[in-house]
């Protein structure tokens, strides 16, 4: 405002006659001109510092592409991360998404020709290629990698999203509807005692890629009330022997929804078939729900409701996501397991 002030002070003080024009001009630039100088300057996980002019009117969205129904921005996104395609909600949202939003490959293998093409304002990525990103920014092109390693972090990327695309009350409320089922399951494995929390474990893309001590995984294992046996090992996900599964010795396994195999083929082999998961049937597949989404808060209802069914026997799960789903995303595509 000083500068401005300096401004009109100097005009009245040569032409006095410009002032009340100036003036008027001035006063109608905040919804207009001031508006559109905003920036939002963001931390990303890379430790990069980046500026991004607002608002924000071509999107390429490698990553986080399932809070684009939240935000009900799809006029202002010009690409997206191939897997998007792959997304039961997106295809339920966009059914017609694979023809009229163009992939730029993905946050691994960024298609850099198509990128270009797009021209964005702004590309969201994650931190699985750090020299892609640098790439990226070396080109012109304004780029944020996120990774949420915690609920928390979530919300803050989430929140973020708000403030790039000016829908802060629509994230905001899709939190309050997180913050329900959370609060739901934290309610009811509450009076579970300490002696008697189940151990979970969490395998990735392979039978032996465990979700170790740090991430959204292990924070929702927490949340449920149950115990992680990897979680003293400070990584994200760590491949390990089977030796040290059998010492582990799970009481429930989850598997990742997207991985290539399912419970049977664990159940089926001699070296598993000695857990007492496996030999209790307590063997599941997770619905493929991205854990970057709002989506999280009805996954940790599902994996609460297969670890202890005694305190959840009473709630539908596939009615309550659904629910949560067409609240948050105004879409219902059901519960895929």
């Amino acid at each position: 405002m000083r500068g401005e002030t300096h401004a009109i002070n100097a005009i009245s003080a040569g032409r006095p006659g410009l002032v009340a024009v100036f003036a008027l001009i001035f006063l109608l630039l905040p919804s207009a001109v001031w508006a559109a100088a905003v920036t939002v300057t963001y931390r990303d996980k890379l430790e990069r510092v980046v500026s991004i002019p607002l608002p924000v009117k071509r999107a390429v969205f490698l990553i986080s592409y399932e809070l684009i129904p939240v935000l009900g921005v799809w006029d202002r996104v010009v690409g997206i991360g191939r897997w998007g395609y792959e997304s039961d909600l997106l295809k339920a949202a966009r059914p017609d998404i694979r023809h009229t939003i163009p992939s730029a490959g993905s946050g691994t293998d960024v298609n850099m020709e198509a990128l270009l093409k797009l021209k964005p304002d702004l590309v969201l990525t994650w931190t699985a290629r750090p020299e892609a990103v640098k790439f990226m920014e070396e080109r012109g092109l304004r780029v944020i990698a996120i990774y949420p390693d915690s609920i928390g972090d979530l919300y803050e990327v989430m929140r973020l999203h708000g403030r790039l695309f000016q829908r802060e009350k629509r994230i905001n409320r899709a939190i309050g509807e997180m913050e329900g089922l959370f609060r739901m399951v934290r309610d009811r494995v509450a009076r579970i005692p300490e002696g008697r929390k189940k151990k979970v474990l969490y395998l990735g893309g392979k039978a032996t890629s465990v979700a170790a001590g740090t991430g959204i995984t292990n924070d929702i294992i927490r949340l449920i009330g149950a115990r992680n046996p990897a979680s003293a090992i400070p990584q994200r996900s760590i491949d390990v022997p089977i030796e040290r599964i059998i010492a582990w010795n799970p009481d429930v396994i989850v598997i990742w929804g997207n991985a290539k195999y399912a419970p049977s083929d664990l159940t089926g082999n001699p070296q598993w078939r000695i857990l007492e998961a496996v030999r209790r049937g307590r063997v599941y597949k997770a619905p493929e729900w991205s854990t970057w989404s709002p989506r999280l808060a009805p996954f940790a209802l599902w994996m609460a409701a297969v670890t202890y069914p005694e305190h959840f026997n009473d709630v539908n799960v596939g009615h309550v996501a659904d629910g949560f789903q067409k609240r948050v995303f105004g879409i219902s595509p059901g519960l895929k397991n």
